[in-house]
């Protein structure tokens, strides 16, 4: 498994790298906002809005994509808050956010574009 391999699994969590059981262990959800009752899936591209769910409780929040040798890295960030968190794979749909500075340059015109249906967290930040 080359770096590039383990960089594009951090972001998309679409490769299996490591195997979880997200619906048990997760604290919250990852989805697209919507004014719908049902999660929506959500884009891969700065400034995309993406609410993190835990139970009744929603935090609206935006993408931040930032790329280096074409190697993309998205970050979660709370609406009003200062912290990035980086979305690391942590098995199919399923990501930890883990607070670090941003890594790479911001990207442009959408890019990636991925898109991704909602995320199992299985770390979730104190908001």
């Amino acid at each position: 498994m080359n770096f590039r391999h383990i960089a594009t699994c951090a972001l998309v969590g679409a490769l299996s790298c490591t195997i979880v059981s997200a619906e048990e262990n997760s604290c919250a959800t990852l989805a697209g906002t919507t004014n719908s009752t049902s999660l929506q899936p959500f884009r891969v591209r700065d400034g995309e809005p993406v609410d993190l769910i835990s139970g009744a409780n929603t935090v609206h929040g935006k993408l931040l994509v930032f790329g280096e040798n074409g190697v993309f890295r998205a970050y979660w960030q709370a609406e009003n808050g200062a912290e990035k968190y980086v979305l690391a794979n942590a098995g199919d749909n399923a990501v930890r956010l883990i607070s670090t500075p941003p890594q790479g340059s911001p990207a442009a015109q959408g890019e990636p574009g991925t898109t991704l249906g909602p995320l199992q967290v299985l770390s979730c930040p104190k908001l």
